[in-house]
């Protein structure tokens, strides 16, 4: 999961507003752009903390925009994530269209301030954040507070900002040398707590002839009293490869014994390499460094040679970097102020807590790969393949509170994951049949090759024969002379999907965003057009209803 992490297992509050002590004097809009739930939960966390300070928050989806009485609304929050190749959250999606229209002119006397989460591996860092925040001073909004953009480890710069933005919003209210409480408790189990908990399974879901590595993990909670709902992702702390933690100490004629200071204390740089720090892509600060202490590096990540640089970059890591003939000398401790915090990592949990009591499981893809002479490791994938049975693994749960199966349990389900993709609604299929859900399923997945690749098909086939899977659409790319994919097939069976739709029933998308999910996205429009006799400007109009009724929802990274 892409991009954008948070998380402990906290019940979020239901009601868009939220309860508020009756000396609350000051009105406060928080409108939140959330794919995973981490900008959700935020959002909902910041409000909590500006009731302390004499606010009245109100909390709500970006794309309830039509709700809001704007002329009663004075001060707005803005707290949105970003995914994919720079795109809004899809509940923030409507409210970035509308702000495009001259209606959104009802917004210039508002007085706001925007914090924007985002992961800094993708080029476009934080887009959706800067978008809004540029087109609210655009139409005539006051900011108070600069835009604030946060990295994966957000926590302390969404605390500063909140802090920052409650005292200019109300001056004098917020007292001086109040500590304000923090965002994220550590009181139980959480990303800043996680859990040490053991791997109980770890086996290949592909045949040996595959070309891929696909596994199946499974992970006990006991002993954590974490909880976790079907659609809820998995946070777990990695630790990097040592041959690679090697590499860079040869690199660099370090001995790893060399003391340096962290924010977690001080500690042998080796340990630091290997399980706090980020030592695979790259950091800005790195970059900059190499560009003003050689030649050669301030040439190429010039402006004039940007493209250039870019191509040099693409597929390349920090340890190709320290490997160029570069001979820029640096100390230890200067070197690991230069990399970033090593991020924890979000997996769609592939299980039900009610029929895998005490247990999560995860469908991972395992990358490895060779580029520029040199063998690559997803830090991730390959720390639980090749490494987690050796200690414990520092888990959390990442609540998913806007992927969820429908609360009517007669409403058909259509879901649509490919591959990895497929996690969720495993564990969907399983709470359905727990709870005896009596609601139709269709699943649709794909992969390379049926005879290697197809993930689950016991499971799969079994719930197909019993009934509970009442339709299982697969698409085998590689199994014909003719690539065929998961949207292939919706468009082959268009009628049926469009009945379904008709009927009621939700549609789910789980995988990559970048392609899969906007090829999905387009075949629906044409299923609806083609099936359902509507125009394209009347097709985008009824995925967008689906959406409004929760009843189009994508787990896409």
């Amino acid at each position: 999961m892409a991009g954008l992490l948070a998380g402990k297992n906290l019940a979020l509050e239901k009601p868009s507003q939220i309860e508020t002590a009756a000396s609350a004097t000051i009105p406060l809009l928080i409108l939140f752009g959330s794919q995973t739930g981490t900008a959700e939960k935020l959002a909902r966390q910041i409000a909590k903390e500006s009731q302390r300070s004499g606010y009245r928050p109100q909390v709500l989806e970006a794309a309830q925009y039509a709700k809001i009485d704007w002329r009663k609304e004075s001060n707005l929050l803005v707290v949105t994530s970003t995914y994919g190749d720079g795109e809004m959250p899809d509940n923030a999606q409507p409210f970035w269209e509308w702000l495009q229209t001259e209606s959104a002119n009802a917004l210039a006397h508002m007085q706001f301030s925007v914090l924007a989460l985002g992961d800094t591996n993708y080029e476009q860092f934080c887009a959706a954040g800067i978008k809004i925040d540029s087109r609210l001073a655009q139409i005539g909004a006051k900011r108070l507070q600069p835009l604030v953009m946060c990295d994966v480890d957000y926590e302390a710069k969404a605390q500063a900002w909140t802090t920052d933005a409650l005292a200019a919003f109300a001056p004098g209210k917020i007292a001086s040398g109040v500590v304000p409480k923090p965002l994220h408790s550590s009181s139980e189990f959480s990303k800043s707590h996680p859990f040490p908990a053991q791997l109980l399974s770890n086996r290949r879901l592909n045949a040996a002839s595959s070309e891929k590595e696909t596994r199946h993990f499974e992970i006990s909670l006991g002993g954590s009293q974490l909880a976790y709902a079907a659609g809820d992702a998995l946070g777990i702390y990695p630790r990097n490869c040592p041959k690679l933690v090697d590499d860079i100490l040869l690199a660099l004629h370090f001995n790893g014994e060399e003391t340096v200071k962290l924010s977690e204390g001080e500690m042998a740089l080796r340990p630091a390499l290997l399980q706090h720090l980020d030592i695979n892509k790259p950091s800005a600060e790195m970059l900059r460094h190499f560009a003003v202490n050689h030649n050669r590096w301030r040439d190429l990540s010039s402006l004039e040679n940007d493209a250039e640089f870019k191509t040099w970059l693409a597929g390349r890591q920090l340890i190709d970097l320290l490997s160029e003939p570069a001979n820029v000398k640096i100390s230890p401790a200067e070197f690991v102020t230069l990399l970033k915090k090593l991020a924890p990592r979000l997996y769609s949990i592939s299980s039900s807590p009610k029929a895998h009591a005490g247990q999560v499981h995860l469908t991972i893809n395992v990358i490895r790969h060779e580029a520029h002479g040199r063998e690559r490791k997803g830090v991730g994938s390959t720390f639980l393949a090749d490494r987690a049975g050796e200690a414990p693994v520092p888990i959390f749960v990442h609540a998913s509170p806007g992927f969820r199966l429908p609360a009517d349990e007669q409403a058909p389900v259509i879901m649509v994951g490919p591959g990895t993709g497929i996690a969720p609604f495993r564990a969907f299929l399983h709470e359905r049949r727990a709870v005896n859900a009596q609601g139709r399923n269709w699943l649709f997945f794909g992969e390379q090759r049926a005879a290697t690749d197809f993930y689950y098909r016991d499971e799969l086939e079994a719930m197909f024969s019993d009934g509970h899977l009442t339709k299982l659409s697969t698409a085998f790319s590689r199994d014909q002379a003719n690539k065929i994919y998961v949207q292939h097939r919706m468009r082959e069976q268009a009628a049926e999907l469009w009945a379904w739709l008709q009927d009621g029933a939700y549609f789910y998308v789980c995988g990559d965003a970048a392609r899969m999910a906007k090829d999905v996205d387009a075949a629906l429009h044409q299923v609806i057009q083609t099936a359902g006799g509507k125009s394209a400007d009347e097709a985008k109009s009824y995925v967008a209803k689906l959406k409004t009724e929760k009843r189009y929802l994508r787990d896409v990274y």
